[in-house]
C-alpha cells in the first residue's frame, strides 16, 4: 500500500469506525507469480478472491483501497448495507491475526452447518 492510500470504510450511518464489521482481505499463499487473494467477512462469509502477481498488488485489486474495486463493492454493501471497513493482512501476518483468525473459523462453522443441512 502506497503512503497516501488508505483502506475503503463504507459508513451511511456514521458509526466509530471501530464499530463496523470488518471485512479481510488477505494473501492466502500461492506460488510466485500466482497469489491466491481472498475476501472474508467478519461474519465468516466468502465475498471474493482474486489470482495476483505479487502481494504488493493484492490490496487493490480486491478492494481493500479506497476507490479501487467499486464492483466489488456492490457485493460488500449489499453484505453489509449498515456499512463496513476493510482490512489487508499480509501473508506473514495471516497465521497470526486474531480478527482474520476468527473470521475464518466463523467460515469454518458456516460450511460445516451448510454441509450438515445439505
Amino acid at each position: 500500500m502506497m503512503a497516501n492510500e488508505t483502506n475503503a470504510v463504507f459508513n451511511p450511518k456514521d458509526r466509530p469506525a471501530d464499530e463496523l464489521p470488518v471485512i479481510y482481505g488477505f494473501n492466502n499463499g500461492g506460488q510466485p507469480g500466482l497469489l491466491n487473494g481472498v475476501l472474508i467477512a467478519e461474519d465468516g462469509a466468502y465475498l471474493g478472491g482474486h489470482a495476483c502477481s505479487h502481494e504488493f498488488y493484492m490490496p487493490g485489486d480486491l478492494g481493500v483501497i479506497e476507490g479501487h474495486r467499486p464492483d466489488r463493492h456492490e457485493k460488500f454493501r449489499h453484505h453489509y448495507p449498515d456499512g463496513y471497513r476493510m482490512e489487508f493482512v499480509g501473508h506473514a501476518q495471516v497465521k497470526s491475526h486474531p480478527g482474520l483468525d476468527a473470521a475464518c473459523k466463523r467460515h469454518a462453522e458456516r460450511a460445516a452447518l451448510t454441509k450438515a443441512t445439505a
